[in-house]
């Protein structure tokens, strides 16, 4: 039996969580009243029907005062507490591209109201059992998260690892913790029948890696990474951004940037994903 209480920041993603979860099989509640809720835990622990094994039960700043809320998930045992996130930024541009007033400033500025409200949560989000920041997921990769959570039942630690691939000639990305630059390998540009093609292609994959330079570089940097990781989590980031670059973005930093996602993927308890932000671009 699961009892899941799905809250964070408006805006973040909570109602698309909500919706993933129902699909796999979970009996879902969104915006119950706060003094309600005691008695829906109750009424969920005496339950003996299967429809109310899996129980997720929406929870944010409209259901009412916050502290209140935070007396009342005391009382609850054996409750998995789930804080969707994003940063300042993203939550901004999402409320202006709905032209959705924010629940706690109707009339005001948003940016005001997301103050406010990330003030108002933290203590949950310091409770919370998993925390998914949601600025670059993808829908699909929201639900696969969910469900190696929810359904898989993984181990899944708060951190979300974004391996990223760029040229320098078009900029470091802004939302990098870690920067490496490959442009130190053999470059397949030089070479007219290479040229076209990018790291997603073997014959790129065995040009550059085939250098005792560039094997004994991706050994060093995935042990650097597997002894960070840990401790990044350790001190509570969420997501870490790691970008990896070449002159233009095409051939060696997508190389570097593939294969580093494939060692750590085999092992990974958090998410990650792969993205190459140039590869298109000449």
């Amino acid at each position: 039996m699961r009892f899941v209480i799905v809250t964070g920041m408006s805006g973040a993603g909570k109602t698309t969580a909500m919706k993933v979860l129902e699909d796999v099989g979970y009996f879902c509640v969104d915006n119950l009243p706060i003094s309600l809720i005691p008695k829906f835990a109750e009424m969920w622990m005496r339950s003996s029907s299967v429809d109310m094994d899996r129980v997720a039960l929406g929870v944010d700043i409209r259901s009412g005062d916050v502290r209140e809320l935070e007396e009342t998930l005391r009382k609850i045992p054996h409750k998995e507490i789930l804080f969707m996130d994003a940063s300042d930024a993203s939550l901004v541009k999402r409320f202006k591209e709905t032209r959705r007033a924010h629940p706690l400033v109707a009339h005001g500025r948003v940016d005001e109201g997301i103050r406010r409200e990330r003030k108002q949560l933290e203590y949950l989000k310091k409770e919370a059992d998993y925390i998914i920041e949601t600025d670059k997921l993808l829908t699909r990769e929201l639900r696969q998260e969910l469900e190696d959570i929810f359904v898989e039942n993984k181990a899944y630690k708060n951190l979300f690892v974004t391996v990223l691939s760029f040229g320098f000639k078009y900029g470091i990305p802004s939302d990098s913790d870690l920067v490496f630059d490959v442009r130190f390998m053999p470059n397949p540009y030089y070479d007219p029948a290479l040229r076209p093609m990018t790291g997603n292609d073997k014959e790129i994959q065995e040009f550059v890696m085939n250098s005792p330079v560039s094997t004994e570089f991706m050994d060093k940097l995935e042990d650097m990474i597997r002894f960070l990781i840990p401790n990044y989590i350790s001190e509570g980031k969420n997501q870490l951004v790691i970008s990896v670059g070449c002159t233009g973005g095409k051939h060696r930093s997508v190389t570097v940037a593939n294969g580093l996602y494939e060692r750590l993927k085999k092992t990974a308890d958090y998410g990650i994903k792969i993205m190459h932000r140039d590869i298109r671009k000449e």
